[in-house]
């Protein structure tokens, strides 16, 4: 269950604290922005494209392709700023309950996500982490203030959250701070339990979502699948996860600071709604604080009957269909929720029509469903107590100070996997200058080869020209293999990713490749197949 860490200014400010790893050009200004981000927003301001001699004559080239005609129009929409990195998004230190229901996205609906905010102008590629923590969109981006816009302004739409309000309470982070941050995401140090283990269940389902939807590529991919090994990592090298505790438990020990103590045992009559992932976490945690017998409300029972084997068999767990549910709450003095459900499944009206709790108490709502499972204003009931997942903070701050001084040893591990994925994606912007550079050589080798073979004259035999082939072949391997193995770097060595960069313009001014344009051109060309589909 993913969540943003306690609100220990130590913790939840730390990529505030970080220094920008990359300093911007000098050239760059910083507009002033009312949006929440971790460090300073680095802009390009230089949003307009310019393009070669030879892209500019295009334009007056009457029998143009649609490649070409797209090429040329879009001068003032993409540009030649590097692809950025963007986390955008919500979660339950910048944003309440209320907002973030709005934006909640159900995993059946994230590869429709994707492909949605790829057919906006400037985003390459994207992915959907939503929880009952958080809603957060991670995009590559062609332009990053335009990508942002568009992403905002999409976020907008989808909730219905006009555009300031949203970026009043918006997470904004880009490259390596984004990378970062899903980085702790998934290692269970920006969740409200920290250490929790959820999330990377969590994240691990992003990818599995992800298979196959266009959009969802190379770089987004990577950056989630790494984020997976840092997770496990974080997990198997340090000890963040011992003694840890979940949402799930956390909202077992909210209900119980709110009961008299010891009442789960003696007279709490219990019921979940939801026998998920979240509700078989809190059954458990439920017969771990004693409580022997609980009310279990499910769509179908074969969910449940997979709990009870789990569980001792002392532990009675009565399964009821959903279409009981008002039934049993009517029994229920404490009532946990959790399910996927969209709408309310306990409305003020409804509760109000409950029988009053036993022995004058009010009868205890603990919400951990996003969106929410209990109607707001089920609260404003005299008859009923409405937690949800952000009054969660209470159990968890008792014991942060411990759980803190464990995440010291994550970070360090955090750090490490940051800088190998950074320099895996600054080494991507030498693919295009091999594959160049490649080409550049086979024109010159097949023309000289077909020069040569003209003056043999008719009559060489093939077995002759095979004998050239293979020659002018061998002569352009060994020359090239020098050239490409410093195009290449170890994503571990900093100091090689900056020799193969410095290699790669070299290159290009040497023999003129323009990978800039071609890079240009291959995002426009995907844009235009996506387009097409």
């Amino acid at each position: 269950m993913a969540a943003l860490p306690p609100s220990s200014s130590a913790f939840t400010s730390s990529a505030r604290l970080r220094p920008s790893l990359r300093p911007p050009p000098s050239h760059l200004s910083f507009p002033r922005t009312r949006t929440r981000t971790r460090t300073r927003t680095r802009f390009s301001l230089n949003a307009t494209c310019h393009f070669s001699d030879s892209t500019n004559s295009l334009r007056q080239n009457a029998v143009a392709s649609p490649l070409q005609l797209l090429k040329t129009s879009a001068a003032d929409r993409y540009t030649k700023e590097k692809s950025s990195i963007i986390c955008i998004g919500l979660n339950i230190h910048t944003a309440p309950v209320q907002m973030r229901e709005k934006l909640a996205i159900p995993e059946a609906h994230w590869a429709k996500v994707i492909q949605d905010l790829c057919a906006l102008n400037h985003i390459e590629e994207a992915a959907v982490l939503s929880t009952c923590n958080r809603m957060e969109i991670y995009v590559v981006a062609l332009s990053q203030h335009r990508g942002v816009k568009e992403v905002t302004d999409w976020m907008s739409k989808m909730s219905g959250i006009p555009v300031p309000e949203l970026r009043e309470h918006q997470i904004m982070l880009y490259n390596a701070d984004a990378v970062q941050h899903l980085f702790e995401v998934a290692a269970g140090l920006d969740s409200l339990v920290l250490g929790e283990g959820q999330i990377l269940a969590q994240v691990k389902q992003v990818v599995k979502a992800g298979q196959g939807v266009p959009g969802f590529d190379k770089k987004i991919s990577s950056l989630f699948k790494q984020a997976i090994s840092v997770g496990k990592r974080v997990r198997t090298e340090t000890n963040i996860a011992s003694g840890s505790v979940s949402v799930s438990s956390a909202a077992v020990e909210l209900a119980l600071m709110k009961l008299q103590e010891s009442s789960f045992r003696d007279s709490a009559q219990v019921l979940v709604v939801g026998a998920g992932k979240m509700g078989k976490l809190v059954i458990k945690h439920l017969a771990a604080k004693g409580c022997r017998r609980m009310v279990v409300v499910n769509r179908t029972e074969e969910k449940v009957n997979a709990i009870r084997r789990e569980l001792e068999d002392d532990v009675e767990i009565v399964f009821r269909p959903i279409s009981d549910m008002l039934a049993c709450a009517a029994d229920a003095d404490v009532i946990f929720t959790s399910t996927a459900s969209e709408s309310p499944l306990f409305t003020k009206e409804n509760v109000q029509m409950l029988p009053v709790v036993s022995h004058g108490r009010r009868r205890i709502f603990v919400d951990i469903s996003i969106p929410r499972n209990v109607e707001h204003c089920v609260s404003e009931l005299e008859t009923a107590l409405v937690y949800n997942v952000d009054d969660l903070k209470e159990v968890v701050a008792a014991n942060k100070e411990d759980r803190l001084k464990k995440a010291e040893g994550a970070r360090g591990i955090i750090h490490e996997e940051l800088n190998k994925f950074e320099a895996w994606k600054d080494s991507l912007e030498s693919v295009p200058t091999i594959k160049k550079f490649r080409a550049y050589v086979e024109r010159v080798r097949a023309s000289e080869m077909e020069k040569c073979l003209s003056k043999m004259g008719p009559d060489v035999s093939k077995e002759h020209k095979e004998a050239i082939y293979a020659l002018s072949m061998g002569i352009v391997n060994k020359l090239l293999h020098g050239p490409m193995q410093h195009l290449r770097c170890d994503k571990n060595n900093d100091d090689s990713l900056s020799e193969v960069l410095e290699n790669m313009r070299a290159l290009n001014r040497m023999y003129d490749l323009e990978t800039e344009i071609s890079l240009i051109e291959e995002k426009i060309r995907v844009k235009m197949q996506r387009a097409q589909k």
